[in-house]
C-alpha cells in the first residue's frame, strides 16, 4: 500500500497572505470527500502552487493563547469575554506568521510503513502526499491509516479470520 492508495485528494488549501479568521473558517467548511466536514489542518501554498507551510487548528490556538501565556495562572485575571477580544485580535494575523514552516510530507509512492514512521517519529496527524512535480497532491490522515491498519489487524482484508 502506498500514500497515493489512501490519500484523500487535496480539494482545499490556504495561501500565506489569508487571515486567520478566514483561515479558520476554510477550515471549519472544508470538504473531505464530497462532504463538508471541516479538517483540522490544511496545507498553505504560494502562488506558483508550491507549498511554504502547513496551517492547523493548534496553530490558530497558539496564536489565541500565547505560549507565555502557560506561565501564569489565568484564573487569576481573567475576566468575562477574555477569550472572545483575544481571538477577535488573532483573527487579523497572517497565515504566514502562524503556519508550521518546517512540513513532514511523503511522495505518493511513499510506502505504509514509511508513512506511520513518520507520523509517529515527527507526532503529526496529517501527512501532505507530494505529486512528482513536487505539488501537494492530498493528505494522509491519521485515522485513515488507523483504519488500514486495522483491517489487517482484524484480518477484514481477507474476509476474517482468526
Amino acid at each position: 500500500m502506498k500514500a497515493k492508495d489512501l490519500m484523500v485528494p487535496l480539494q482545499e488549501y490556504l495561501k500565506p497572505g489569508t487571515t486567520l479568521k478566514e483561515a479558520a473558517n476554510i477550515l471549519r467548511t472544508a470538504k473531505r470527500g464530497e462532504e463538508k466536514v471541516g479538517v483540522k489542518g490544511l496545507p498553505v501554498l504560494d502562488e506558483t502552487g508550491k507549498m511554504v507551510g502547513f496551517l492547523s487548528i493548534g496553530d490558530i490556538l497558539k496564536a489565541v493563547f500565547p505560549s507565555y501565556m502557560s506561565l501564569m495562572n489565568l484564573g487569576d485575571f481573567t475576566w468575562d469575554g477574555m477569550v472572545e477580544d483575544m481571538a477577535k485580535k488573532a483573527g487579523n494575523k497572517k497565515v504566514s506568521e502562524m503556519m508550521t514552516q518546517k512540513v513532514i510530507s511523503v511522495t505518493e509512492d511513499a510506502s505504509l510503513m514509511e508513512c506511520v514512521d513518520h507520523m509517529l517519529k515527527s507526532n503529526v496527524k496529517r501527512l501532505p502526499v507530494l505529486a512528482k512535480e513536487g505539488k501537494v497532491a492530498g493528505i494522509l490522515y491519521e485515522r485513515d491509516v488507523f483504519f488500514e491498519i486495522t483491517k489487517a489487524m482484524l484480518d477484514e482484508n481477507t474476509g476474517g479470520g482468526k
